[in-house]
């Protein structure tokens, strides 16, 4: 059977975070850790392929999504989507634009959206503006994010300054008029020459409608919750069968938390659990002088594995970061955090953990990359947006990955609480 779904996302918690939204909707989902090698699709209603693009140059960006997309094609998807944050994480130069108009034109062309809303969590779009609970995008914790600061919450002039082609505009008065009616304008939009349109969404109801309203598009853009009405398209057309519940990861073994995030929520998070739970940090700035911090990471963490969870974290606030990022430049500092969290995570592995909750995209992309992981199976979800995992293959494991902007406060304990 070939695959209905095929996605692409710009990271690993992305990537789950849409998968999650796939599964509670009753599609069959798999996500993939970059562009597999085998030609043979698991037999699954939707396919995430999970890629570690957002950050990259946008000529690397675009080369990956189309690799993605080919293998999809091959693999039968009838529609395609492509993933990125809902806080519309990305640079002046990219990388959103560029591999969604590399994508649409490997699809023949068209229109498609662009929608990064997710009400459940805060993120709605209105008049094209997206926002952060109460307060624009530009005016949210997200203006200080290390690698992709977001200064401008209109999201028309920022995809616009990514694009070659024409950005346009479906306001929420359309939306509530209906998925017609959002359809009506979406084929204005593409007979005024615009190969993209912001769609405004403030609630799940408009989520739906905007689902709906996408039935025939080749590519869908956005962040997880517009896929929310995806899968009742290909219900409709008795394409999609109902689904039993998906169950908790069976992995067993010791714990731990590992944080490369520097949001303002994954902050908090940090510091409730290491009141609850023994901690490390690692100082970007130390590690730059001193690679044998891993080592010493390690050699605290062995003896307390059969304690309980720990934590180990390089997570700071902005000041911080800003210090750290004159210092050493902001690429160098990155890397070294996600470097080092994964060499962490890979000898953790090696000691008999099992279950591991990971915050920060890239983060959870380099620690997948050093585990070797190559595919997860989606379980429950623990809060919006973030389920359990599985790992596909040996040895398997239990994995959380967060979007650092994801999740209560006390997140990780709720995490590990889960499991059986």
């Amino acid at each position: 059977m070939s695959v209905l779904l095929g996605c692409i996302a710009d990271d690993s918690t992305g990537a789950t975070d849409l998968a999650n939204t796939l599964v509670k909707q009753g599609m069959r989902t798999v996500q993939l850790i970059g562009v597999p090698d085998s030609a043979r699709p698991p037999d699954s209603d939707a396919v995430v392929v999970a890629l570690k693009t957002r950050t990259c140059s946008p000529a690397e960006a675009v080369a990956r999504s189309r690799a993605a997309l080919s293998w999809l094609k091959r693999a039968g998807s009838r529609q395609f989507f492509f993933k990125y944050c809902s806080t519309f994480d990305s640079t002046a130069q990219g990388n959103i634009g560029p591999v969604a108009e590399a994508l649409m034109a490997d699809l023949g062309g068209g229109v498609t959206i662009a929608c990064p809303a997710f009400p459940t969590n805060g993120r709605t779009v209105y008049n094209g503006y997206l926002f952060v609970g109460e307060v624009l995008l530009s005016e949210s914790p997200m203006r200080h994010h290390p690698l992709t600061p977001m200064t401008d919450a209109n999201l028309v002039r920022v995809l616009q300054a990514q694009s070659a082609g024409a950005v346009g505009l479906v306001p929420r008065p359309v939306v509530a008029r209906g998925a017609e009616a959002v359809v009506t304008a979406l084929a204005v939009q593409a007979d005024g020459g615009h190969y993209c349109a912001v769609v405004d969404a403030i609630d799940d109801g408009d989520l739906l409608t905007i689902g709906e309203a996408c039935r025939d598009l080749t590519l869908v853009t956005g962040g997880s919750g517009v896929a929310t009405g995806l899968p009742e398209n290909f219900r409709r057309r008795r394409l999609l069968r109902e689904q039993a519940a998906t169950p908790l990861p069976t992995a067993r073994g010791a714990a731990a938390v590992l944080s490369g995030s520097c949001s303002a929520a994954t902050l908090e998070q940090v510091r409730r659990m290491g009141e609850q739970t023994p901690a490390f940090m690692i100082d970007p700035l130390v590690l730059a002088a001193r690679p044998d911090i891993v080592d010493a990471a390690i050699a605290w963490a062995r003896p307390r594995l059969a304690g309980g969870p720990l934590l180990i974290y390089a997570s700071a606030p902005p000041e911080q970061v800003a210090r750290v990022q004159a210092e050493l430049g902001r690429e160098r500092a990155g890397a070294l955090v996600e470097r080092a969290i994964a060499a962490i995570a890979r000898e953790l592995v090696g000691a008999g953990v099992r279950r591991l909750v990971v915050a920060g995209g890239e983060t959870a992309g380099a620690v997948l990359a050093a585990l070797g992981v190559r595919g997860l199976r989606i379980g429950p979800e623990i809060d919006p947006g973030v389920p359990w995992t599985e790992s596909i293959g040996e040895p398997p494991l239990a994995l959380a990955l967060k979007s650092g902007n994801f999740g209560g406060p006390d997140f990780f304990a709720k995490a590990l609480r889960m499991l059986p």
